[in-house]
């Protein structure tokens, strides 16, 4: 019978590995606060790229008008917009892929696998193909289906530029909510599932009642996982209408503010102020989500 050791022993034993694994714990620290120091520090300075010699500290200025600009909150608005419609469409279709994918259907392997490929299309090429291939108004796909109709081409881009994004970027987190949505499912009882069918419930209601209730949780962490990573979103602004007022979110205002205003310490201090929103949004987050899994 082996020994269980003491509390002293225990300890000691922990120390040798604290020490091993010290020198890379102290080289992420210096990773990820080397840059933010760096970026508070420009935050603080007129530090442009014309002019990099004629720096001078002007303390919370880039704050203060950032938060003026008439930019900003536009740019604020449409994150939040993104966020919203993205969520809303990846976890709808999600949703439905993965109760389509759940039951006995033709051709289901094959089906998985067509799920999960936007996961192998980088952004810049995925928002490439939908502007070329299928929002252009002239030969795209969308065009053409609605010429079938009889209905007149719509001009994505130029008529609903945030709404194609929000598309474009929901399509490529689908795979990311349909198999989280997926995996959850196969775990739903299914004797409970025969049994409301037996007791003559709809499908609509074993939905409602039974099924969303079972994926609450699974639904809560594809929310608070993408919300992290949309904040961020840049490629697919650049790429299909390189900015303007109605399609700019905060990642492409630090943009517009260092690279084409050149105005390295107005861009750190819009970095700066999207850290803190999306702590701020992760915060309330990891909060729901906590509550989910407690219940």
């Amino acid at each position: 019978m082996t020994a269980v050791p003491s509390i002293r022993q225990r300890s000691y034993l922990r120390g040798p590995g604290r020490l091993l694994i010290a020198p890379a714990i102290l080289l992420l620290v210096a990773a990820s606060i080397a840059p933010l120091i760096v970026t508070i520090k420009f935050s603080l300075t007129d530090y442009r790229l014309l002019f990099p010699n004629s720096t001078g500290f002007v303390g919370l200025a880039n704050f203060a008008h950032l938060l003026a600009s008439p930019d900003f909150w536009p740019a604020l608005i449409n994150t939040l917009l993104l966020i919203a419609v993205v969520l809303v469409v990846s976890i709808a279709a999600g949703l439905a892929l993965a109760l389509l994918l759940d039951g006995p259907v033709l051709g289901r392997g094959a089906l998985r696998l067509l799920v999960i490929s936007p996961f192998f299309v980088m952004p810049p090429v995925s928002a490439l193909l939908w502007k070329n291939l299928l929002m252009q108004p002239v030969s795209g796909l969308f065009a053409w289906l609605a010429s079938l109709v009889g209905l007149p081409a719509f001009d994505w881009f130029s008529r609903a530029p945030l709404l194609s994004i929000a598309l474009i970027v929901a399509w490529q987190w689908l795979p990311f909510a349909a198999l989280i949505l997926l995996t959850s499912l196969q775990s739903f009882s299914h004797e409970l599932r025969e049994a409301a069918q037996l007791d003559g419930a709809p499908p609509l209601a074993i939905l409602r009642h039974l099924v969303l209730p079972h994926l609450a949780r699974p639904i809560a962490i594809v929310v608070m996982i993408e919300t992290i990573f949309l904040i961020g979103i840049f490629a697919e602004i650049l790429v299909t209408t390189g900015g303007g007022a109605a399609s700019t979110n905060l990642a492409f205002q630090v943009y517009a503010q260092a690279m084409l205003r050149y105005d390295v310490g107005a861009a750190s201090a819009a970095g700066l102020i999207a850290v803190v929103f999306a702590n701020i949004l992760a915060l309330f987050l990891v909060r729901a989500v906590g509550r989910s899994l407690e219940a």
